[in-house]
């Protein structure tokens, strides 16, 4: 998840202001990249307007060409985005969403992450992002969960895969205190939080992680996520099936109350 647009002017105009200054001193991408800090395929991407350039970068970049004024000319008209193009159309209905139902099967939503567990699956992006990307994302994931205190209050109901509660992201603190904060939201009038048990052997669940959005005009809406980006679903018919299945797997999962006892004993174990 890119923090600038992929592709976008901006990054394309920086990209060929430095590659024009590095190809007029004569440097390939190799020394280049070896005092930026970037393999030559990333300076090539960032020349090709394909990677936002981290601040380093930038500031390493001015040094070695001997044109910090350029470069710092050309970064200040870089749009540095929180989100990537694609996640703008869930966004848009994210902030204005009576109700959100989600599925998860890999990692939790967003809307109820700490910090340090959504550092650690940031930091755990492949290809790797810079620390200042990874931490733009980090609070702009942080800023998005404003959504649950919002008044009037959101309906959140979220199935949680057990195993996803067991991996230890980020390491035995970060995930305690991950745990801790989902305890701390259960309280929540508003908020359900139901545990699929690993010893259900099956379930209407089989299909992946989606989640669900009610508008204010109260219509439903879908959303699924994948390796190359994100795609809201508004066909009646598919939001229909995908409505009734997320019902039959909260019927299949541990009850509210139970699912917080479970996840009570997690943490005794940590």
């Amino acid at each position: 998840m890119q923090d600038g647009v992929e592709g976008s002017s901006s990054m394309k105009m920086f990209g060929a202001v430095s590659r024009a200054l590095r190809e007029a001193q004569g440097s390939t991408r190799e020394q280049f990249g070896a005092h930026v800090g970037y393999s030559a395929s990333q300076v090539a991407m960032v020349e090709r307007g394909e990677r936002m350039p981290s601040l380093q970068f930038i500031a390493r970049a001015g040094e070695f060409l001997h044109a910090r004024v350029a470069i710092d000319a050309a970064a200040e008209h870089l749009e540095r985005r929180r989100y990537p193009s694609w996640f703008d159309d869930y966004l848009e209905r994210e902030v204005e969403v009576v109700s959100l139902w989600s599925y998860n099967t890999h990692v939790l939503h967003g809307l109820v992450q700490t910090e340090g567990y959504a550092r650690a699956v940031l930091g755990a992006r492949v290809p790797t992002l810079d620390e200042d990307e990874i931490e733009a994302r980090v609070q702009a994931r942080m800023t998005r969960q404003a959504l649950l205190t919002r008044v009037p209050r959101v309906s959140l109901a979220l199935v949680i895969e057990e195993w996803v509660l067991r991996r230890p992201v980020g390491g035995q603190a970060v995930i305690k205190g991950q745990l801790e904060r989902l305890l701390e939201l259960t309280e929540q009038r508003n908020i359900s939080i139901q545990v699929m048990p690993t010893s259900v052997e099956l379930h209407a669940g089989f299909n992946g992680a989606w989640t669900l959005l009610e508008t204010p005009k109260r219509e439903w809406v879908a959303y699924v996520e994948g390796q190359a980006g994100g795609l809201v679903i508004e066909d009646r018919e598919e939001v229909s099936a995908m409505f009734q299945r997320f019902g039959m797997i909260r019927s299949q999962a541990l009850p509210p109350g139970e699912s917080a006892k479970l996840i009570e004993r997690l943490v005794g174990e940590l």
